[in-house]
Parts: structure tokens; sequence; C-alpha cells
């Protein structure tokens, strides 16, 4: 199961959500990441800066995203997570926000201005935009490989995540799947 979305959005909070009440494991891109930088002996500052000169950094933590994709009974969140495992994974959702709201989210999180978090938000989804149509020939503004596409800001979280795993829960068992935490 993959869940996709930009900073802010909400994709961190649905995945830990998914996984533990759907007894699944759960893991980020950004786990992976900071697994890549301990191995190497770098700061996760000095890695960032490392993957916008050398393609190999991302590539790397594209193979171990769908390394641990195609093990199953998980669920794999990221910005790019359901670009990178496709069809290996059984539900890929991606939830979104109005770009004000997902910056006062993060404002709100890690106690910084807005203005700060705003340029910042704005050149990093480029970046990755960027990077992941050079790499890889993938758009990820097109949103077609998705099972659902939920904006979560007229909704509250609960209301939110009550959507995500109903879908979920239809689609897994649509697709032969008997989760017992659907069945409740």
């Amino acid at each position: 199961m993959a869940v996709s979305g930009p900073p802010g959005s909400g994709k961190t909070t649905y995945a830990r959500r998914l996984a533990e009440e759907l007894g699944l494991e759960y893991y980020s891109a950004g786990m992976i990441f900071r697994m890549v930088a301990r191995e190497r002996g770098v700061s996760i500052e000095e890695l960032n800066r490392i993957a916008s000169e050398d393609p190999s950094i991302d590539l790397e933590i594209d193979s171990r995203t769908l390394e641990i994709g195609c093990r199953g009974g998980v669920v794999l969140e990221g910005h790019l997570v359901a670009w990178v495992l496709g069809s290996v994974a059984d539900v890929r959702i991606y939830v979104t926000a109005p770009l004000d709201v997902r910056i006062r989210r993060i404002a709100a999180r890690e106690n910084r201005p807005l203005d700060e978090v705003y340029r910042e938000t704005v050149a990093r989804e480029y970046m990755h935009w960027r990077r992941f149509l050079d790499y890889y020939g993938i758009d990820v503004n097109n949103l077609q490989i998705f099972n659902l596409v939920l904006d979560t800001e007229p909704l509250s979280v609960d209301e939110a995540y009550n959507v995500i795993k109903t879908y979920t829960c239809r689609l897994l068992a649509r697709k032969g799947f008997k989760i017992e935490a659907c069945s409740r």
C-alpha cells in the first residue's frame, strides 16, 4: 500500500494510522533516506546536498522502497512512493490540500515562520517534480495512477482517515484480501 502527497498533506498521519489499524508494517521514504545517511556516515543535510548532484542516491532509496513494497504487508509513505511502487502496491492513495493550508500546517507543526516554510516547501516540491521527471520521465502532477485522491483540507483528521480506511478496505476486499480490522 502506498500513500503519497506533498508536504503538509497528512500522508504520514494517515499512513501510520492505516498501518497500525490494519496490522501492517509502516515505512516512510524519509526513514529509508535516514538509513542511507547513517550507513554512509553523513548527516541528512549532507545526504540531501549529495543527492541534489548525484542521482544514484534517489535511485538507491527508490530501489530500497521497491524492495520493501514487494515484501507485502506494508504501508509505505512518501512524496513519490506510489510512482516507485507502480503496480506493486495494491492500493495507491494520494492526499493533498491547497498550498496555503499545507504551509500553515507545516509552520504550526515545526513552529516556524510562514514565509520561511513557504519558500522551502515550494523549492522542495519543484525539486522533487524536476528530479522525478528527469530520472524517470514521470510527471508527479499526473495523478492517474492513484486509486484514491483526497483533498484533506475540508475534513477533520478523523473524517479524512475514515474515507481513506473505508475506501482501502473495500478495494482490498475486492482484490480478495481479508483483513480483520476491515470487518469491524
